[in-house]
């Protein structure tokens, strides 16, 4: 297993925010970049894809030195699901295995309303957050017997961020997601890759 892709895209996208463009140039490029990055699925390494029994975790591949973009790996195990919650950032979400639902949420008249149908997220498919495109939904694990994992990227260092959950009762419940990982992936050793001949 080689991690250059995941490097190959941290490197593209890093490019990207370089020249400056727009959130709409960031979410419509860096999605057609995210889409390489999971039409192919044999880069993360095991480590940043093992579920929990008990909640679904956000492993960081990924921070720029500025923070100006995040990459983590969501792992959810068979039926887990998030809370309502927002991102305050953009984001992309890119599937990579197996499958997973989002349902997006606006608020009318003070109320949280399901917008729409939830939207189902096959490997290879992107999905846009931003406040701009709107940044409230639910995310859950498409199956009851086995794990997915999607593969985010964020405006931000997005464990620090200060964002929202929206409780059933009504209202908003601050929190900062963090991370469930400690270590990161070396995407920077390419001492195997010039050693060959």
């Amino acid at each position: 297993m080689s991690v250059a892709p995941l490097r190959d895209f941290v490197l593209a996208f890093g490019r990207l925010l370089d020249a400056k463009p727009d959130e709409a140039g960031i979410l419509a490029q860096g999605g057609t970049l995210l889409r390489r990055l999971v039409a192919g699925d044999d880069w993360l390494p095991e480590a940043f894809a093992q579920p929990d029994p008990e909640r679904y975790r956000q492993f960081l591949l990924h921070a720029d030195s500025t923070e100006r973009f995040s990459v983590v790996s969501f792992v959810w195990g068979p039926g887990q699901a998030t809370p309502v919650h927002d991102h305050t950032v953009w984001g992309l979400i890119g599937m990579l295995r197996g499958a997973e639902y989002s349902q997006a949420y606006v608020e009318r008249d003070g109320l949280l309303l399901a917008d729409g149908a939830p939207r189902r997220l096959e490997p290879g498919d992107v999905e846009a957050v931003s406040p701009r495109v709107g940044d409230v939904h639910r995310v859950h694990n498409a199956f009851d017997d086995r794990t997915s994992i999607s593969i985010h990227v964020y405006g931000a260092n997005i464990g620090a961020v200060r964002r929202h959950t929206y409780p059933t009762g009504g209202g908003r419940k601050p929190f900062v997601s963090g991370y469930s990982n400690t270590l990161l992936p070396n995407l920077w050793d390419r001492s195997e890759e010039l050693r060959r001949p």
